[in-house]
């Protein structure tokens, strides 16, 4: 007799999105019928309400969270010889944004227990040419935004959000987004709030700024054919947006969800010495894109999960310094210890809005047998 082992993904798209399959079938309908694809009414729709739900004044559809944050390097005036402060612990995009203008990221360490930009390391790196910080709400937790709002105003530096896995996240309650100068979101499919399809949005409470991104999404275009910049081709397209306008109706239920597996992790977890689990401030309403452990035998975790049919990943399991497409910064494994930690300890645990309860509790409880032995 043979059994098979029923996997619990990692992250169940499908179940995600079926929940709101009639709702996605309409507006699917709805963008065919009408004929226009491309920068329509329901892009319009979706940037007021988006930019309402964030608490800005302006949001701007655009190809993705990468171009978005580009746009607003530009549209700051940041370019060639600039310096941007960013997290050491990010995914790459963040520093590639900056790289793309022209300018030069530089990296500062995480707090080891929130994973997010440490604002008493900020001022250090901060020099003549340093123009810009970027900080990333990273696996859906705000950063501590009063210190370092406090230092962009004493150095007179823009503040700009990588809020890329963040929808819904609240610092001292209010939402990210509008936060900073300038925000760049990602709808990628898996995102909190995630399109079928690439996706992204600049959200701001600068109307100047607004402008700029606008014409650099459209060819640096306002009317047809007439160019006023060097732009680009990056529009959020009428069907993603139509998907969205959905997909937003469910975003704060979804969270809430995921604060609920979130809250049942940290409670039967929290026996294990050998697993560091996360920390969540006071002032952070975090809305769980990832559920973060770390462990120092983090491999053989997810090996021994793997064979139980339990699906892990790692985010990320090599720090933008130690690239290859980065090498000509000159930084090797010892640079940056603290973001070296995490990506060498760091495991994503399952956390798929309506998982069931009893795949949650045999989740922890193969992680328990880990434990033993």
């Amino acid at each position: 007799m043979h059994f098979t082992i029923k996997m619990t993904e990692f992250f169940d798209l499908r179940s995600v999105n079926n929940a709101s399959k009639s709702e996605l079938t309409a507006a699917f309908n709805r963008v065919l019928e009408s004929g226009w694809y491309v920068l329509g009414n329901e892009v319009n729709r979706f940037e007021s309400e988006f930019a309402n739900y964030c608490e800005v004044e302006n949001c701007i559809g655009v190809g993705n969270c990468l171009d978005a944050l580009q746009f607003i390097l530009q549209g700051l005036g940041i370019g060639g010889g600039d310096e941007v402060i960013v997290p050491s612990n990010t995914y790459i995009a963040t520093w590639l944004a900056v790289s793309n203008v022209g300018a030069i990221p530089v990296p500062v360490e995480p707090r080891i227990e929130t994973y997010n930009i440490d604002p008493s390391r900020i001022q250090d790196s901060i020099t003549s040419r340093t123009k810009a910080i970027i900080v990333v709400h990273l696996y859906g937790q705000p950063c501590d935004m009063d210190p370092i709002n406090e230092i962009a105003d004493s150095f007179r530096l823009k503040i700009i959000e990588d809020s890329s896995q963040a929808h819904g996240a609240k610092y001292k309650g209010k939402r990210v987004g509008g936060l900073g100068d300038a925000s760049g979101f990602s709808f990628y499919p898996s995102k909190n709030l995630g399109a079928l399809g690439d996706g992204g949005a600049v959200t701001t409470n600068d109307p100047e700024l607004s402008i700029k991104v606008n014409l650099l999404r459209n060819y640096g275009s306002k009317t047809k054919y007439q160019n006023e910049v060097k732009g680009f081709n990056s529009r959020l397209d009428e069907l993603q947006a139509a998907f969205l306008i959905e997909k937003l109706k469910v975003l704060d239920l979804q969270n809430e969800q995921r604060r609920k597996i979130a809250s049942i992790y940290l409670e039967r977890l929290a026996y294990f010495e050998e697993i560091t689990l996360p920390v969540i401030p006071d002032w952070a309403e975090p809305v769980w894109h990832q559920f973060i452990i770390r462990h120092q035998k983090r491999d053989d975790l997810i090996n021994n999960l793997r064979i139980a049919g339990i699906g892990t990943m790692i985010h990320y399991p090599i720090p933008p310094h130690l690239q290859l497409a980065y090498k000509e910064m000159g930084k090797k494994k010892g640079d940056y210890p603290i973001s070296e930690i995490i990506h060498k300890e760091v495991l994503s645990l399952p956390i798929t809005p309506g998982i069931s309860l009893l795949e949650l509790e045999t989740i922890i409880d193969h992680i328990k047998a880990c434990m033993s032995y």
